[in-house]
């Protein structure tokens, strides 16, 4: 299974050189791959090399200091591939949270319940958690680029049926099937990005496609607001994004194969082509791991991990809550801004910016973070090392919850709900970040397991989000509803205390998780 997103946008990064050069050579998922523990089972790339050669086989590796290598590539070329990545998690985000710019028009065209027309939202988050079980195993039997191709044009396929929609089931059935092709990129890109760039160079464009990731959503409403207000047809919203899928989906032909494995094993096909032979062979193809027996694993383990081990469970949890907070408030500021104080659906679209400065402060936070991660870790990593910023966001997180539910009234300044969307967009990055890590770190061996346990209840949790928010609000009360919630992130934030202090712990108990 590739190596995770989540390990990719931690900073500092969780593999070193070393690590990643295995990441490169044998499977994530496999015992001891990463940490360098013996298993009886478990053969060494070495020893594999030495038997292939015995039997006169020839192992083909990059030139060393040629540019077969994606890491030796030009720096326009890693920055096309990068900006490229980042477009592809852009587009993705957008489909997620434009069509909250005018639910209301939707309903009322299609002669259905809000809560029919909800569905829409849910059932494509829903395909966030389906869809990288089964495109994390394809992408290494057939390489990236064809994933993103696939991915996006079955995307832009079915964001037609929403854009010609005469009925509900259209609607959800365009929706759901988007969902689960539009998750390649969340799944895959971020080892796209580790494919091109070491260690040492990745901050940047970490940087910039987590930008994409995390503001990506936020943007959608603003968007859609503002392209529902000016056309008048809350169509035009699925027509755009439509286009966009078009025009992104051209774009994966000609983004270039990054997944060394591919590449290598494409170099030894075309020279046993030139040479008439077939002594030629990928030193990734050497121990490889039926597609059958990848894809039994990527639907497997997660849940083997998700049930067995509290840091996954709880912190799993902790995210999922999180997320659904994100989805909460694309239903919530509406009620916010254009029930309560009378606002346009483009203003409305408009108060998200609070959590994308919020996003952003957190981001420029981040050297922080690793001063001090370099500061605990002086004698060896510790993975609770990184769970400081978290620390912060599990306290910060209630308190904007409080600050938007009592600021919600009529009368009072519109000032006080975007101040509370700035310290959500803070405290709800440097949790994710900081959690997301920490899972990471945890789980060196089976990483890729480990985050799609996360994933997937991070989805199905968050999918149900618009199904109930906005009757909560209502029937509830604005206030005592944003209350429930910050009550809520009250109660769960010793999660974030209790693995800091006693993670060490767990960990020495588990067989799976990483010792230290």
């Amino acid at each position: 299974m590739i190596e995770p997103i989540e390990a990719e946008a931690a900073r500092p990064p969780i593999f070193n050189a070393q690590q990643e050069e295995t990441l490169r050579d044998e499977p994530v998922e496999r015992d001891g791959a990463i940490t360098g523990s013996n298993h009886s089972d478990t053969h060494t790339l070495h020893e594999h090399v030495e038997a292939e050669k015995a039997k006169g086989r020839i192992i083909v590796d990059f030139e060393p200091g040629s540019r077969e290598d994606p890491r030796n590539w030009g720096k326009g070329r890693k920055w096309f591939c990068t900006l490229s990545c980042a477009l592809l998690c852009l587009t993705v985000a957008l489909g997620s949270a434009m069509p909250t710019g005018d639910l209301k028009s939707q309903a009322n065209t299609l002669h259905v319940s809000m809560e029919a027309i909800f569905l829409s939202i849910s059932l494509f988050v829903l395909g966030f958690g389906v869809g990288p079980l089964i495109f994390a195993p394809l992408s290494e039997l057939i390489g990236r680029r064809p994933v993103y191709c696939i991915s996006i044009f079955f995307y832009f396929i079915f964001t037609l049926p929403s854009c010609l929609a005469k009925n509900i089931a259209t609607m959800l059935a365009g929706r759901m099937i988007a969902g689960i092709a539009s998750s390649a990129p969340m799944t895959n890109v971020g080892g796209s990005i580790a494919d091109v760039w070491a260690v040492e160079e990745r901050g940047i464009p970490m940087a910039i496609f987590s930008s994409t990731l995390f503001m990506g959503p936020c943007l959608g409403p603003l968007f859609g607001g503002w392209i529902a207000l000016r056309t008048g047809n809350w169509r035009w919203i699925y027509w755009v994004l439509f286009i966009l899928c078009g025009v992104v989906s051209a774009f994966t032909f000609i983004m270039p194969e990054t997944y060394a494995p591919i590449l290598l094993r494409r170099k030894a096909a075309k020279l046993n082509k030139d040479n008439n032979t077939n002594v030629y062979v990928s030193k990734h193809d050497l121990d490889t791991v039926p597609f059958k027996q990848q894809l039994k694993t990527s639907l497997l383990r997660p849940f083997i991990l998700m049930f067995c081990e509290p840091i996954i469970l709880f912190m799993s949890f902790y995210l999922s809550f999180i997320y659904s907070l994100l989805y909460a408030l694309f239903f919530a500021f509406p009620i916010a801004f254009e029930e309560i104080r009378g606002w346009n659906i483009g203003m409305t679209g408009v108060s998200f910016v609070s959590i994308i400065i919020g996003i952003g402060l957190a981001m420029l936070s981040m050297p922080i973070q690793e001063r001090i991660y370099a500061r605990h870790c002086k004698n060896g990593p510790v993975p609770e090392a990184r769970l400081y910023p978290m620390l912060i966001g599990a306290i910060v997180m209630p308190i904007s919850l409080f600050v938007f539910a009592f600021t919600s009234y009529k009368g009072i300044h519109w000032i006080g709900p975007a101040v509370s969307g700035v310290m959500f967009g803070f405290s709800m990055l440097v949790i994710y970040i900081s959690a997301n890590s920490y899972i990471v770190d945890s789980y060196s061996n089976y990483a890729a397991s480990a985050v799609a346990a996360k994933t997937f209840m991070r989805s199905c949790i968050g999918a149900s989000v618009p199904l109930w928010i906005t009757q909560m609000f209502h029937n509830m009360g604005f206030q005592y509803a944003g209350l429930l919630l910050a009550l809520i992130g009250c109660v769960i934030a010793p999660i974030a205390y209790i693995f800091f202090f006693k993670g060490g712990r767990v960990r020495e108990r588990s067989s799976r998780a990483t010792k230290g």
